[in-house]
């Protein structure tokens, strides 16, 4: 049946057209039941046996819209099957939370899950006309029941001997009462899950009811969204992401314009962070001048038992830290603001753990009770949980979801979403990771694996692959790789070799993924939604199955493989007279680790092309380097480690510091130089839709402390641009403390902003530099193997130098792009945080049952503590100057000199330290925390006793030992 709706319109240009819709109904969509025995279908989804529970027969789920979005955590339960989706209630979900709706494609692609997808608006029985009067809402809520009618009629005229039911799933209780009072099977989420005997932790999943929270009022009302946004709009808000710090819980910045400059705001104590979480989009407003940050930071890494169990209100606890946001009248301040609006939540699953103290110690029944969880972020708050199981939970690890945060409830309430394991085993500890930073770690589906070359293992190139394409063969060229030891995702190659005119022609190749990753496959949406390889310390997630990233695209030596190339003529001054692009077929001689490439280079026995291949490149790559450094490119540092595991059992047994060698930088400014010449190319290409890179200048103020600190020792680190401070730093040099450079210059990384992907249509060209750089345009092409932001700049690439490629509208749609670029940097972004809580992880392996004394380097100095970062291991942790958190110190802060005094000795920036290094856990071992104790220089009633202390010697034969047991 055809039905035709007809209205007008007034266009952007203020014309007025008549627009007519056609709907066609249909008779004959399957209600998909395999119990049924009228509808024609080819696969039914639900099945002829689904669940019977306390309270209804076998039936068949109908969740109304809200139950998708405040109960997911329930629907995606394994236990919850045969659920018909409306389409009704799936378009709503996509107007109101894509990433819901994206939970639920999920679901509805899970075969084993049952769900299945009912088209009651293409249905002539199903469709309903909204009525004169009727909100939009209310119809939708109609169509929900008319649609659970149709099936439960349906059902009962054609499985009769099974007796199945539709029930529907509401927690709108006016919709509950209109179902019922047609004769519906209609249910609650709760009194539903209750019904589950078999399955008891799904009562604990259902999300916490919003008046749940006490009355009295905590925390001031947010704003409006009208109000916000006009705000931001006059400039009286400030629109940033809501970052706290890692040492302090209670003190949170954000990057916003402060009298006409871009700076760091403060935001200091729970009541001024009103109830935003890690990671949310919020609206700050400033707070007076004579309110601003003044003085040190404390380190608070914890906040009080008695808080979290709401026996003091928010305004108590900010005051037993009033030295977070200590202010006076006097100096220069640093601005200090207040949330008065969250614009868009970060909220995710937690893990974490149910704090022991919090479970009530008689409960016999085992009936619900409140209990405190938390997050193993300590920037997250102690959230309020609701369940049944408690006992059975504590000393496992869980996952917590966040519901809501009334204004008048001290903490976030939550619910029960799994248990992962119990609490210090590895496999668990890496799962908790890679869940806490969002890492997609899920096997390739079958849909992807479908996507992978017929031949497999076997596949080769062959001519036809010469041909296309215009692919150029590189085959006898002296091509080569340099990696680190043990690589196996290899992406890049190079090659040079002498021209005729004297002049050099240098190659960048490329691995060709997009030869084997064609758009709109499985395979490339799951790379553009893992958007990067995760490197952890014992594993790698690959963003590509391995048959690709460590084979087929993997550019090994002594087969042949596809590349895009990256071609210049450079002459003897490493200036390029012309460069080009070409997809090719290469022949990888040498697969070199950068200690194989150097020993070439320094052995002037090895005269062999390749060895004087590498040779010149050497000699290029450091005049491009000087070229850099003379722009003002920045070579900032960050303390990196590298584990020795156990073979059979991956236990580290050594952990050093990683060394870098000339060959490092070789491969890296060929990569760089290639970067930026792909990035001209589609730029000029694609001025709208080009993915670009870029890296923004950091607010002035972030150097304010270091400035001060640096003056102190003798140098000005003059930030005016990045050339004035490369200079600067290349300056900051002591000679007898080789290691005070390499100091600066990892306290200089801190204050650096992030780079970032973005769409060259959605900024001003002027924002297209790369700081760190000093390049003015910037971009990602060499390393599509384990980035998806490299294989669409192969593609934009491709469709530069070849007018007869083929791609698709969405590759150059700058609202397309520019999403995309929000979440390869969100990715990104997780991939570098799950690494590094990888290496804290295993460190934490590494130290445990055993106390080493190494030697420190103090980072910054805070009221109660220091910041001690540990060479020898990349180790960085507070140092404390009370013997417990919180309590008397001897140790009194000097303001002025930002310096920690007690007696004669003082306690500085830069200064060196002995600690004593230990893992602790809590007292039911839920937190492993690397602690640090004060040894030299000795301070009574701070630092170690002597008498406890290890001498070095004993250390070093300890640790040989070791090595000599596990070998």
């Amino acid at each position: 049946m055809l039905r035709s709706k007809a209205f007008v319109k007034r266009t952007r240009k203020g014309n007025v057209v008549k627009v007519v819709k056609e709907h066609y109904l249909r008779d004959d969509i399957s209600c998909s039941s395999t119990a049924c025995r009228n509808c024609t279908q080819s696969t039914p989804v639900l099945s002829a046996e689904p669940r019977s529970t306390s309270i209804v027969g076998p039936h068949y789920l109908i969740p109304d819209t809200n139950v998708f979005i405040s109960q997911l955590d329930i629907m995606e339960h394994p236990a919850i099957k045969d659920v018909i989706v409306l389409q009704t209630v799936k378009e709503e979900i996509r107007h109101l939370n894509i990433a819901v709706y994206n939970r639920l494609n999920a679901i509805l692609e899970d075969k084993t899950k049952r769900f299945y997808m009912f088209a009651n608006e293409h249905q002539r029985d199903t469709f309903v006309e909204r009525l004169k009067d009727e909100s939009p809402n209310d119809r939708n809520d109609r169509a929900i029941r008319v649609s659970t009618k149709w099936y439960t009629d349906h059902l009962k005229a054609n499985s009769s001997d099974k007796n199945i039911q539709a029930v529907l799933l509401t927690d709108d209780r006016g919709n509950r009462e209109k179902a019922k009072a047609t004769g519906l099977k209609c249910f609650s989420v709760s009194d539903y899950v209750e019904s589950i005997k078999d399955v008891p932790e799904l009562v604990d999943m259902v999300s916490a009811p919003k008046a749940a929270a006490d009355d009295k009022i905590v925390y001031e009302e947010h704003l409006t969204p009208a109000q916000i946004k006009n705000g931001i709009k006059k400039g009286t808000l400030i629109q940033a992401s809501f970052n706290v710090s890692q040492h302090n819980v209670l003190e949170a910045t954000v990057i916003g314009e402060v009298e006409g400059e871009l700076k760091t705001v403060y935001i200091l104590g729970r009541k001024n962070f009103n109830r935003c979480i890690q990671g949310d989009t919020v609206a700050v407003e400033l707070l007076p001048k004579s309110e601003w940050k003044r003085g040190a930071s404390v380190a608070i890494e914890e906040e009080d038992e008695e808080k979290m169990h709401g026996e003091e209100d928010i305004e108590d606890i900010d005051k037993k830290n009033e030295s977070a946001m200590d202010v006076d009248q006097s100096g220069e301040g640093e601005p200090t603001g207040k949330v008065v609006g969250i614009i868009r939540k970060k909220w995710r699953p937690y893990c974490g753990f149910i704090v022991k103290n919090s479970v009530p110690k008689q409960n016999a029944s085992r009936s619900a009770t409140n209990v405190i969880f938390r997050a193993l972020d300590r920037r997250i708050p102690p959230i309020k949980v609701r369940t049944a199981q408690a006992h059975n939970l504590v000393g496992n690890r869980i996952v917590v979801s966040i519901d809501s945060w009334p204004a008048n409830s001290s903490l976030p309430m939550g619910h029960f979403v799994k248990t992962l394991g119990a609490s210090g085993d590895r496999e668990t500890e890496t799962e908790v990771l890679l869940l806490e930073h969002d890492v997609p770690y899920q096997e390739f589906s079958k849909a992807i694996l479908a996507d992978l070359p017929e031949e497999g293992d076997q596949w080769v190139v062959r001519d036809q692959h010469l041909n296309s394409e215009n692919r150029r063969d590189f085959r006898d060229l002296n091509v080569c790789s340099i990696d680190p030891p043990g690589c196996t995702d290899i992406d890049d190659a190079l090659h040079v070799r002498p021209l005729p005119n004297g002049n050099y022609e240098v190659g960048v190749h490329i691995a060709d993924v997009t030869y084997f990753v064609k758009p709109g496959t499985p395979m490339d949406k799951e790379a553009a939604s893992r958007g990067t390889s995760v490197y952890l310390v014992d594993k790698r997630i690959d963003m590509l199955p391995s048959l690709l990233g460590t084979n087929l695209c993997s550019l090994r030596s002594n087969v042949e493989r596809l590349a895009f190339s990256c071609v210049w003529e450079m002459n003897e001054n490493a200036e390029i007279i012309n460069v080009d692009f070409c997809k090719s077929v290469i022949k990888s001689k040498f697969s070199f680790t950068y200690e194989e490439a150097q020993s070439r280079i320094d052995d002037e026995r090895m005269q062999d092309e390749v060895t004087k291949g590498i040779r010149v490149l050497n000699k290029f790559a450091k005049i491009l380097r000087k070229k850099r450094m003379d722009a003002g490119a920045l070579t900032l540092s960050s303390p990196e480690v590298r584990f020795n595991l156990e073979n059979d059992s991956q236990d580290p047994v050594d952990v050093e510091m990683k060394e870098l060698k000339e060959t490092n930088a070789l491969v890296e400014e060929f990569m760089l130089l290639a970067n930026i010449s792909v990035a001209k190319k589609i730029y000029s290409r694609f001025p709208s839709a080009a993915m670009l890179r870029k890296h923004a200048a950091p607010p002035t103020n972030n150097f304010d402390q270091l400035r001060k600190i640096l003056l102190e020792k003798g140098f000005v680190l003059d930030i005016s641009s990045s050339k004035t401070l490369a200079d600067s730093l290349d300056k900051a040099v002591i000679s007898e403390d080789p290691y005070f450079n390499k100091l600066v210059r990892i306290m200089t990384t801190r204050c650096m902003m992030q780079a970032q992907y973005f769409c060259s249509g959605t900024e001003a060209e002027a924002d297209f530099m790369h700081y760190g750089l000093a390049s003015a345009i910037y971009t990602h092409f060499t390393s599509p193997i384990r980035r998806y932001a490299d294989v669409v700049v192969h593609r934009l690439l491709h469709a530069c130098i070849d007018s007869d490629a083929n791609f698709d509208g969405d590759l150059i749609d700058t609202n397309n792009m520019k999403e995309l670029c929000d979440n390869l940097n969100f990715r990104n972004r997780m991939a570098q945080q799950a690494g590094r809580s990888s290496v804290e992880l295993f460190t934490s392996m590494f130290f445990r049952n055993k106390v080493e004394i190494e030697e420190g380097r103090i980072l910054r100095v805070l009221k109660n503590g220091i910041i001690v970062l540990v060479p020898k291991y990349g180790l960085e942790s507070i140092v404390y100057t009370a013997k417990e958190a919180g309590g008397p110190s001897p140790f009194e802060y000097d303001d002025e000199a930002k310096s920690l005094v007690a007696g004669n000795v003082t306690l500085k920036t830069f200064d060196t330290v002995k600690v004593e290094i230990s893992v602790e856990g809590d007292e039911q071992g839920m937190r492993q925390k690397m602690n640090m104790r004060l040894v030299e220089p000795f301070v009574e009633g701070v630092s170690v006793a002597p008498s406890s202390k290890r001498s070095l010697e004993e250390e070093e034969t300890t640790k040989t030992s070791l090595k000599k047991t596990k070998k």
